[in-house]
């Protein structure tokens, strides 16, 4: 338990650091793209190398979108929507809604 509570703690003093979470927001942001897109692409039945052809990328670019390894542009969103069978929604919320 205390194991925990002092994670807890340095990940809030990290998070306190300036700029510390805009990095953190950026990268929850590239995980959960990321994530959807290779759920999306298992549910399917696809392999990367099947979706990178189909998006006219290659597996290892996949592999680190998959990852949370990069953060792509509205284009490239676009190109695995298409890909995947799926709309891209843009969207923009107050923060106080975000929660």
């Amino acid at each position: 338990m205390s194991e925990r509570t002092s994670w807890r703690v340095m990940r809030e003093e990290i998070l306190n650091r300036p700029g510390a979470g805009a990095a953190y927001e950026a990268a929850r942001i590239r995980f959960e793209l990321g994530e959807k897109v290779r759920l999306r692409r298992e549910a399917l039945g696809m392999t990367q190398a099947q979706l990178a052809a189909a998006t006219g990328m290659q597996q290892p670019a996949v592999a680190r979108f998959e990852s949370g390894g990069t953060m792509p542009t509205i284009v490239v969103l676009e190109r695995f929507a298409e890909a995947l069978g799926m709309r891209l929604m843009v969207e923009l919320e107050p923060l106080e809604k975000a929660g």
